[in-house]
């Protein structure tokens, strides 16, 4: 990749990451830049996926304390987290551009509307983890739930905290912060785990995923600074407008 290339997605990674510390979405301004510089899109998201490690890993960090006592729950949703991210992973592999090119416009959208639907969802999850009785859930319904959405992690990435959320708020008894905190452990298992598995199938551009991680640490930096200058809703907006008009632009493509 040119100079100018490195810059332009050096850019988008600091806005992708003050965006996804702000209000989520920042996969929707990364992997389009990656394509709009000439990168084949199975290796944009490959190459996305393995940028965006150090995000999740910073955010699981951060809500560490609230995973003490759930060790056994992360047990069971771990392994299934880490499966699903390779099955995603494997499935992405045996996509080929022009199949994914096709399908690409259609995840986008998928995510746009889960991240319009961010705070229903969120106000779902907190109704059902308030007065329900302490009864066990059942092991395999812990576990079902989360598979589909681990696959889906792996394969595409945008938008799947959101959608882990609100499967652990389906399938487990917590308060809705210990959620949060399970949401973002099992979000980097998945993403942790198709990035290992795409490291060794020569497919990362690696000059642009170790600027686009370092830029996407810097542009979280910037977004937690920003927090309280700018709302999380007028941006999340925004994103879904900018979201919407990649998803055509694909489209049209």
């Amino acid at each position: 990749m040119s100079a100018a290339d490195l810059l332009l997605v050096g850019l988008a990674a600091i806005l992708g990451g003050a965006v996804n510390a702000l209000a989520g979405g920042g996969t929707l301004i990364t992997f389009p830049m990656l394509t709009a510089v000439g990168v084949p899109v199975v290796t944009a998201n490959i190459t996305n996926t393995v940028a965006l490690c150090p995000g999740y890993l910073g955010a699981t960090f951060a809500q560490m304390k609230e995973l003490k006592g759930r060790w056994s729950l992360l047990y069971v949703l771990l392994p299934v987290s880490l499966l699903g991210g390779v099955g995603g992973g494997i499935l992405l592999l045996h996509t080929n551009d022009s199949v994914f090119r096709g399908i690409v416009p259609y995840l986008i959208l998928m995510a746009v509307g889960l991240l319009a639907f961010q705070d229903r969802t969120r106000a779902w999850v907190m109704k059902r983890s308030q007065g329900r009785q302490s009864a066990a859930i059942a092991k395999a319904w812990q576990v079902l739930p989360l598979i589909p959405a681990a696959v889906y992690g792996g394969y595409f990435g945008a938008g799947v905290s959101i959608i882990v959320l609100a499967v652990l708020g389906l399938s487990i008894e917590e308060s809705f912060t210990h959620l949060n905190a399970l949401k973002q452990a099992v979000s980097f298992s998945i993403n942790i785990a198709a990035a290992a598995f795409f490291v060794f199938t020569g497919k990362v551009v690696w000059s642009a995923a170790i600027v686009m991680a370092v830029c996407a640490l810097l542009g979280g930096f910037i977004g937690g600074r920003l927090s309280g200058w700018i709302k999380p809703l007028i941006l999340r907006r925004a994103v879904i407008a900018v979201g919407v008009i990649v998803a055509a632009i694909y489209l049209v493509r």
